[in-house]
């Protein structure tokens, strides 16, 4: 498997407007993601991290703008307006795909489930509507939820919140990307399903390469799922590294606080972590 990074952020810095004035919400953001890597971005709520996913896929709130940096794919900055608008949008869902936070604002209240995990990428390979709806009941199978061909004719509202997170999952895989950016995407999950999904994840890193960026407050999570770590404070990456070497000797104050105050955490080696 090539080790060439699939995603690179480098020095990425971003503002946003408000009543004092321009206030830096990124502050010269550096990371990259290989073929198969999972790398966790942790740090505590407004550090930055589901702005940092925001940004990759060009999906900045109103007010917010790139004061420098690059965010290169398949070794294109799709930041710059040089790339195009076809090119960012061909490079977002089919190569870099996003699992957001909140299912409930991200889902069309008035569209089949079924047809909202499935209706980008039957367009874009010209499946036919059968066709696309076995790939959408495959899916939600794949993602734990029961009786998928009669969840896949209903409407999000007739889902519960965990389900409708499952199916937000299972659009952003119907796109097989590339790379997979992930805003907390099994807080809503009990244990066992979100074993189900993390297991997907791993499978799919290892079948397919696929380059995860995983944002959660749960350390035990990442201790499972990522092999690479980014802590967010503040707007900054104050530490960076293999989830090993984080683990065993954190060089960050922040990093540091962060460990102590998690109970799941014991204070041991990385093994008796995912034991637990």
């Amino acid at each position: 498997m090539s080790t060439e990074p699939l995603l690179e952020v480098s020095h990425l810095t971003v503002d946003i407007t408000s009543a004092q004035g321009p206030r830096r919400i990124l502050d010269d953001i550096s990371l990259s993601i290989a073929p198969g890597e999972p790398m966790g971005l942790v740090g505590e709520s407004g550090s930055g991290k589901s702005m940092t996913l925001r940004t990759i896929l060009g999906m900045l709130p109103h007010g917010a703008r790139v004061v420098s940096g690059e965010v290169r794919y398949a070794g294109h900055d799709i930041l710059t307006a040089g790339v195009g608008r076809g090119y960012r949008s061909s490079v977002r869902g089919a190569g870099i795909s996003m699992v957001f936070q909140e299912p409930a604002i991200a889902l069309n209240p008035v569209m089949r489930v079924g047809q909202q995990i499935t209706d980008a990428v039957a367009e874009r390979k010209r499946l036919s509507r059968r066709a696309a709806a076995d790939l959408a009941v495959e899916l939600l199978e794949r993602v734990g939820i029961p009786d998928p061909g009669r969840r896949a004719r209903a409407y999000p509202f007739e889902l519960s919140g965990g389900m409708r997170q499952r199916v937000m999952i299972a659009a952003a895989l119907a796109q097989e990307p590339n790379v997979l950016l992930c805003d907390e995407p099994t807080t809503a999950l009990d244990v066992t399903i979100q074993a189900q999904v993390l297991d997907l994840f791993r499978s799919m890193q290892q079948e397919r390469g696929l380059g995860l960026l995983y944002v959660t407050h749960d350390l035990a999570v990442v201790a499972q799922l990522c092999t690479a770590l980014s802590v967010m404070q503040g707007g900054r990456i104050v530490e960076q590294g293999g989830l090993q070497a984080i683990f065993d000797d954190p060089q960050h104050a922040y990093t540091q606080r962060l460990l102590r105050s998690t109970p799941r955490l014991p204070a041991g080696p990385l093994d008796a972590v995912v034991a637990q």
